[in-house]
């Protein structure tokens, strides 16, 4: 399985991500998620969510997480992007793809490594008012 991790304070470009795609003959599902910041948290407004992280341990779990997916579905990629910083409202802060042979095991693979990820994965957020 290909794996593409980045974690980076820029911004996310979809439309890159999206044309930079591979893929064999042998694969029919190509599922993206994209998370972006909405302007309520909690009770409250926002403007922003400020994330941190230590970026060795977020290395190390997402590569755990992308063992195990590896075990469970016959994926032949996944690319995930998280942001750091500063990431306002309507603005991605998660990209996440996955290849597979079929759309039911990519989108499976898919919700699976973003809730394990929210479960596991040492990255911080604070909303900005």
């Amino acid at each position: 399985m290909t794996r593409n991790l980045t974690i980076s304070p820029g911004p996310i470009d979809e439309a890159a991500l999206v044309s930079n795609r591979k893929m064999s003959a042998g694969m029919g599902a190509a599922v993206y998620f994209s998370g972006v910041v909405r302007g309520i948290e909690g009770e409250g407004a926002i403007s922003a969510i400020e994330y941190e992280c230590f970026h060795k341990m977020v290395e190390r779990q997402f590569h755990l997480l992308f063992d195990e997916l590896e075990k469970r579905w016959p994926i032949e990629a996944v690319r995930l992007v998280h942001r750091i910083g500063t990431v306002k409202v309507n603005e991605a802060s998660l990209w996440v793809e996955i290849i597979a042979p079929h759309r039911g095991e990519a989108f499976a693979a898919c919700q699976w490594l973003i809730d394990e990820m929210k479960r596991v994965v040492p990255i911080w957020k604070k909303p900005v008012p």
